[in-house]
């Protein structure tokens, strides 16, 4: 029963997808919030799927530590949940740092790219950092919340990966907060899985870490120790 329901809500996906993509590079014709607004939609519509095929739904904490105005959003990458919900719990309009291979995807690449997230090319270094830095401090004065994945890539549960520095670094150039972000959804949504196990997704949002008068280094300390800290805490599913 597991398969036949994850086969469904990936069909549900495929679907939405190929309706969704065409329509959302229609509307790079609007103003960014028109075109923002419609196209996560589609977050929406999948994330509902998730509840109502598979049984998956989710519980938030924190939402009190949302700030009113943009902020650099360092989030724990344990698998896709994370990129459909966040736009459903967060108020403000998000930008995305990714790696520029996803705008390459047929479909789902041509409508991401309409809401012009950071796409690095991983493999150049220093000038992928400067172009996180550079386009970081553009969103957010267009007052878009930054999401950056500071391990760079999903991590299974009870698993770590260095926490690079990039969005440490955008949150001290440009002085906007920064918001950690600790979750469980690899316990039911694994990375490489296609089996989406029933239950509650747990995701906590810490209290906001000012970046003003702080290295990078101090801020990428700080959100570590409060993310890995509060993983230990989430609960693990029997």
């Amino acid at each position: 029963m597991l398969f036949l329901r994850s086969l469904l809500l990936a069909i549900c996906q495929v679907i939405s997808t190929l309706i969704f993509a065409p329509l959302s590079v229609l509307t790079g014709l609007l103003p960014y919030r028109m075109r923002y607004r419609f196209i996560t939609q589609w977050n929406r519509f999948n994330l509902w799927c998730v509840e109502k095929v598979c049984g998956l739904h989710y519980e938030v904490q924190g939402r009190e530590h949302i700030p009113p105005g943009p902020c650099v959003i360092l989030c724990k990458h344990q698998s896709a949940w994370e990129t459909y919900a966040l736009p459903c719990i967060f108020p403000q309009m998000l930008t995305w740092v990714c790696k520029r291979e996803l705008l390459w995807i047929p479909f789902f690449g041509w409508g991401f790219a309409v809401l012009r997230p950071i796409a690095i090319d991983r493999n150049a270094g220093r000038k992928a950092l400067e172009q996180l830095v550079a386009q970081g401090i553009d969103r957010l004065k267009r007052g878009r919340s930054v999401v950056i994945f500071p391990e760079g890539t999903r991590v299974a549960p009870g698993e770590k990966r260095r926490y690079a520095i990039g969005g440490a670094m955008l949150a001290e150039r440009s002085g906007y907060p920064v918001l950690p972000i600790a979750h469980n959804a690899g316990e039911f949504w694994p990375k490489r899985g296609f089996i989406k196990r029933p239950g509650a997704i747990h995701l906590v949002i810490g209290p906001v870490i000012e970046s003003k008068g702080k290295s990078a280094a101090e801020i990428n300390a700080q959100v570590e120790g409060w993310i890995e800290s509060a993983m230990v805490r989430l609960p693990v599913p029997g």
